[in-house]
């Protein structure tokens, strides 16, 4: 495995002793360790550009009309065909 294979942000996280090494840090070394590593994979992200994150919005947006229209006219129908079924009283 070379060297880039298998990294992470957090070398602490090795295979041999990280169990040991964490149990013998305190409360608040482990949650600055962990904010650390939260920034470290914060600067990995790819941000959407301004253009990208408009055209997901979008697409996110008129799915989930569309599905809302599906699922209403579904529930009309059912429901006008219970009605039929068994009667309006």
């Amino acid at each position: 495995m070379t060297e880039t294979q298998g990294a992470t942000a957090t070398p602490e996280r090795g295979r041999s002793g990280g169990s040991e090494r964490r149990e013998n840090k305190g409360l608040f070394s482990r949650i600055g360790l962990f904010l650390r590593q939260v920034r470290a994979e914060l600067f990995k992200v790819i941000w959407p550009t301004r253009k990208e994150l408009v055209t997901y919005t979008s697409v996110v947006i008129v799915f989930v009309t569309v599905i809302m229209v599906i699922v209403g006219v579904l529930d009309l129908g059912f429901s006008k065909l219970v009605l039929q079924v068994f009667g309006n009283g």
